[in-house]
C-alpha cells in the first residue's frame, strides 16, 4: 500500500487539526467575500469541551466547502486543508485499492452514490456529444435489470435511453444472448455510443457483473463505448474478499468506479466517492461558475469537507490490515447464515465475495420478515426475495436465533 496507513488517535486528531488550520477559520479571520460560515454558534456551540477530541465533529463546526475536483488544477484556497485531506483518501481508494496510477486519475467525495453513478453517465454523455458531435437520441445506457435506480434517474435527468438487460432469476448473471440481441437493435434504431454500467455488488442481491460481458459483446459490434462500474455498495466489500479480482484500473476497458462510505465504510450519509482516468471529467466543466476559484467539475457544487474527513478518519483508523479482517469476519458470518439456510434446505442467492445473503421469499413466512426487518425486493404482493446484508452489527447470536425461529416455522 503506496498511501493507505494505520494511526493512532493522537496522529488521527493532530492530522484533522493541522487542516483546519490550512482553511479559513470564519471564527478568527476577517472573511468578507466567502457567502459560508461556520456552522451558527446560538445552536452548535463551537467551544464544546468533547469536541477537542471529535476531529470530525470539529470539522462540521467549521463547515468547511470542499467545492471543486482537487484532482484536477486549483481550488479555493481558503479550504486548501481539507482539499487535501480529500486528495489523501482518493489516493488511498483510487491507487491503493482500485489500482489506478498515481495522479491518472481525478475524482471527487460526493453527497451518496446516486450523484456519483449520475456524474459518471454526465461525464461520458458530454464526452460522446465533445469528441464525436453525438446527438442525444444516439447515445445510450446500458446496465441490467438488478441496476441502482440511480441509473435510470440518471436516463431521466440526461435525456439518454436506458436499455434494461435481463438477468437469470437464480444467479442474477446478465443474460448474454439477449445483451447482444438488445445491442443489435439499438444499433439498428440509430444508436451509436453506449455506457455500460456494470456491478460491483447489486443493491438487492449483491451480484457482481463480468465487466467483459458487456465489453466483449459491444467490441463484436464495433460499439463507441464507455464502462463505468457501480461499486457503491460492494466497493469496500469486493477488493477484499475477491484478492483476484480484476475488477479495477488494471482493466484499461474501465473508465470509471463510484464507491459509496456510508454503506460499508460506515460513514455519514450522504458520502459517495465518484472517481475516473484522467481526460475524462473536464468534459463537465461548468465555465459559467466564475467566481469559484478553479474550474467546477462536480454535479453538486458546494460540499461539506467534513464527509472527507469522516472518510479519511476512517480508513486511517484502520489501516488495510484492520480493513481486511474486518471484512474477513463479515464473510464469516455470512457463511455461517448460508451454510444453516442450506441445512433447512432454504434456496437463496449469495454472491461468494459478498456479504449479502437474498432469500426466496417463499421460505420466509412475512410475520419473521417484519420482525427481523428484511428488505423485500417488492413491496407488494408479487415478491420473491428478501435480502439480508451481513453489516458489523449483525452478529452470530442475532443470525441463530433468526435460523431458529425459522426452523420452527418450517416444522409448523
Amino acid at each position: 500500500m503506496q498511501f493507505w496507513k494505520k494511526f493512532k488517535h493522537d496522529q488521527l486528531r493532530n492530522r484533522i487539526q493541522e487542516a483546519l488550520k490550512e482553511n479559513v477559520n470564519f471564527s478568527k479571520d476577517t472573511s468578507l467575500g466567502y457567502p459560508a460560515s461556520k456552522l451558527d454558534g446560538k445552536v452548535f456551540y463551537d467551544d464544546a469541551p468533547f469536541l477537542k477530541d471529535a476531529p470530525t465533529l470539529q470539522t462540521y463546526v467549521a463547515n468547511p466547502n470542499n467545492i471543486g475536483c482537487h484532482t484536477f488544477g486549483t481550488s479555493e484556497k481558503a479550504f486548501s486543508g481539507t482539499q487535501e485531506i480529500e486528495r489523501e483518501v482518493l489516493n488511498v481508494l483510487a491507487v491503493d485499492v482500485f489500482n489506478a496510477k498515481e495522479k491518472e486519475f481525478d475524482g471527487y467525495i460526493a453527497p451518496g452514490g446516486t450523484e456519483a453513478n449520475i456524474q459518471a453517465l454526465w461525464v461520458f454523455r458530454n464526452y460522446f456529444m465533445h469528441q464525436f458531435n453525438a446527438k442525444l437520441n444516439e447515445i445510450v445506457i446500458l446496465a441490467s435489470e438488478d441496476t441502482h435506480y440511480s441509473i435510470p434517474k440518471g436516463s431521466n435527468l440526461l435525456q439518454i435511453d436506458w436499455l434494461k438487460i435481463p438477468v437469470e432469476f437464480e444467479s442474477r448473471e446478465i443474460q448474454k444472448e439477449q445483451l447482444n440481441q438488445i445491442i443489435t437493435e439499438a444499433i439498428l434504431n440509430g444508436k451509436k455510443y453506449f455506457m455500460a454500467v456494470a456491478n460491483m455488488g447489486t443493491t438487492m442481491f449483491g451480484s457482481v457483473d463480468n465487466p467483459s460481458i458487456y465489453t466483449n459483446a459491444l467490441e463484436k459490434h464495433n460499439a463507441n463505448y464507455k464502462l463505468h462500474i457501480d461499486g457503491a455498495y460492494g466497493g469496500f466489500v469486493y477488493p477484499f474478499s475477491n484478492k483476484l479480482s480484476e475488477i479495477n484500473f488494471n482493466n484499461p476497458k474501465i473508465s470509471s468506479i463510484t464507491i459509496d462510505a456510508h454503506k460499508m465504510l460506515q460513514a455519514p450519509y450522504g458520502t459517495g466517492i465518484f472517481i475516473c482516468r484522467k481526460g475524462l471529467i473536464e468534459n463537465v466543466l461548468t465555465k459559467e461558475a466564475e467566481y469559484v476559484e478553479g474550474m467546477d467539475l462536480t454535479l453538486c457544487g458546494s460540499r461539506s469537507g467534513a464527509n472527507a474527513v469522516a472518510v479519511w478518519m476512517i480508513l486511517f483508523t484502520y489501516g488495510p490490515h484492520g480493513w481486511y479482517e474486518k471484512i474477513s469476519i463479515l464473510q464469516m458470518r455470512t457463511h455461517f447464515l448460508c451454510s444453516e439456510l442450506d441445512k433447512l434446505g432454504i434456496k437463496y442467492f449469495r454472491e461468494p465475495h459478498m456479504n449479502i445473503v437474498t432469500i426466496h421469499s417463499q421460505n420466509i413466512p412475512e410475520t419473521i420478515a417484519e420482525k427481523y426487518d428484511l428488505v423485500p425486493q417488492q413491496h407488494n404482493e408479487h415478491n420473491k426475495w428478501y435480502k439480508i446484508v451481513l453489516m458489523d452489527h449483525v452478529e452470530i447470536e442475532h443470525l441463530t436465533t433468526f435460523i431458529d425461529e425459522l426452523k420452527i416455522s418450517i416444522h409448523e
